[in-house]
């Protein structure tokens, strides 16, 4: 594998733009594709890049493809399944394959082997900090795979996160994204469930929160999220509810494959598929705090 100068890049959505803007400038050739055309197009105008008419087209002039996708089965329905226009059917042995998306760890091995079979790396490095982190690239990035093309990979994650962390094979990057957004979503809905009844009894939420910011239930939740978008009524965080949704089911899954009873990470899961289910699947996520709020009243009421 030699050093990496072109890249192609799929899914220019809020994480995708600024993380591949960030290539841009430390001076890699960026191709740039999306289902929706005009954001392929519009990347490549702001930001002296190049969009791909098809993922063949991408494939083919790619050392290296980074997928920044909603799930794994859109990263195997553009490598494997597009209808004859799949990303591989343009990819030469020898290309890396980063999946920088939430996917499950046991279909990010399966594809891994598919695409070993034809000569086609594949690591995965899915990323923790939100939209701000990714456009100052400084975000945390977990990385599974095999040593020598994690190596070769790492130069180009660098442009795009401060945190590397090498967290083990193939698979192992996305384990660990699912189980850091369950504690990331727990916490928010324990932070929300707090809040809920200490309004109920009379305290200030505002005042909550600051107390609990100095004291042992401080989390990313109470310091970032409830008097930011929560209180206020904001709702912006700009991850999706959705998107929270599947990682805390991966999570729920991964602890049921290996053999592991995870009571609480099933009660998560079904808390934001709720929410979800009541909301809708665009909704920010942490509107949910409202929706669950909502649903304890009309309980109470009934």
């Amino acid at each position: 594998m030699s050093d990496i100068g072109n890249i192609g890049f799929i899914g220019m959505g809020n994480m995708g733009v600024p993380m591949a803007a960030n290539l841009v400038g430390a001076g890699y050739t960026v191709t740039a594709y999306d289902i929706a055309a005009d954001r392929a197009q519009r990347f490549a105008q702001d930001h002296a890049a190049r969009a791909a008419a098809s993922l063949s087209a991408l494939g083919g002039g790619a050392d290296m493809v980074i997928t920044m996708l909603p799930s794994g089965r859109e990263v195997r329905q553009v490598l494997l399944d597009a209808q004859g226009g799949a990303l591989l059917a343009g990819m030469h042995a020898g290309t890396i394959v980063v999946d920088m998306s939430s996917s499950a760890p046991l279909g990010t091995r399966a594809l891994g082997a598919e695409l070993g079979r034809r000569g086609i790396a594949l690591i995965d490095a899915p990323v923790s900090g939100g939209v701000p982190r990714a456009k100052d690239a400084t975000l945390a990035i977990m990385i599974g795979g095999e040593a020598a093309v994690v190596a070769v990979a790492k130069p180009v994650l660098s442009r795009m996160g401060q945190r590397l962390f090498e967290v083990g094979g193939l698979g192992c990057g996305h384990a660990m994204k699912a189980l850091n957004n369950f504690l990331a979503g727990t916490s928010f809905a324990a932070a929300a469930e707090a809040v809920m009844v200490g309004r109920r009894f009379g305290l200030d939420p505002a005042v909550m929160t600051d107390v609990l910011n100095v004291s042992t239930g401080k989390s990313f939740a109470t310091e970032n999220l409830i008097k930011q978008h929560v209180l206020n009524g904001s709702f912006a965080t700009g991850f999706a509810l959705d998107l929270l949704t599947k990682d805390v089911g991966i999570a729920a899954d991964l602890a049921e494959e290996v053999g592991v009873d995870a009571p609480i990470g099933r009660l998560v899961r079904d808390l934001y598929g709720s929410a979800r289910d009541g909301l809708g699947a665009n909704r920010d996520h942490t509107q949910a705090a409202a929706y669950w709020e909502a649903q304890a009243v009309r309980r109470a009421a009934e």
